[in-house]
């Protein structure tokens, strides 16, 4: 039997130009600040933002913007929380600081809950936040929401590049479009460009390292003076 929030999903995307999917091989690359330093950048340039946290088990985006959690407005769907200029969803808002233990089908059903729900409106680019990996929810967001563009952040590491190489091939045997690789926490040389010619990849740039960040945490005004902001601006994909 096919699922009838399918067919709701596509209706509540409609109005959405462009969805950008900020995904990564592992967790600690700093994927979510990224995701969070877009949209900022990209409200700030004035075009209609939204924020999806699809982390669904450690949501981090809230604590970054530091946006408040608590049931956003309901009616005929429910309605993103407006923060900073940018319209978030995150199960932080349900469930606030309780541990959501889903995996399986529970974790493919609030994916599709969510997304189902979720009444995004007319926005200019949509951020989608992956979890970090290969798991269900990365899987289930590729085939609910087909027409993602993705933005691979990669890090200096030897241990991230090879994770994000098996994240890069998925993408490739998926036929997903690839904005391309950007390097977080920037601090030398380092094999990403090989590794984007591997996949025919575009190297967007990197974003250095910066001890800045952990000051501005909860604070959107702070974050956007961090010299991490003003990298991602000047390579942003918008």
């Amino acid at each position: 039997m096919i699922d009838p929030r399918l067919a709701v999903i596509d209706t509540r995307l409609a109005g959405v130009r462009r969805i950008v999917a900020v995904t990564g091989g592992k967790g600690g690359i700093g994927k979510s600040t990224i995701a969070c330093l877009l949209a900022l950048a990209a409200a700030d340039r004035g075009l209609r933002t939204g924020l999806f946290d699809l982390d669904l088990t450690s949501p981090t985006d809230h604590v970054i913007l530091g946006a408040p959690t608590g049931f956003p407005d309901e009616e005929f769907g429910i309605d993103p929380a407006m923060h900073a200029g940018v319209g978030l969803m995150s199960l932080a808002l349900f469930a606030g600081s309780t541990p959501a233990p889903l995996r399986g089908d529970a974790l493919t059903n609030a994916v599709l809950e969510l997304l189902a729900i979720t009444r995004w409106g007319e926005l200019d680019l949509l951020v989608l936040d992956m979890p970090p990996g290969l798991g269900d929810t990365a899987l289930d967001a590729m085939r609910f929401v087909p027409r993602c563009e993705y933005l691979v952040v990669t890090t200096p590491s030897t241990v991230v590049r090879e994770t994000v190489r098996r994240t890069l091939r998925l993408l490739k045997e998926r036929g997903a479009p690839v904005l391309g690789l950007l390097e977080n926490m920037q601090v030398g040389e380092s094999g990403t460009a090989a590794l984007a010619a591997e996949f025919g990849a575009t190297v967007l740039g990197s974003v250095p390292r910066d001890d800045a960040l952990e000051a501005a945490t909860g604070d959107p005004d702070a974050l956007r003076k961090t010299a991490a902001a003003a990298a991602l601006r000047a390579i942003a994909p918008l």
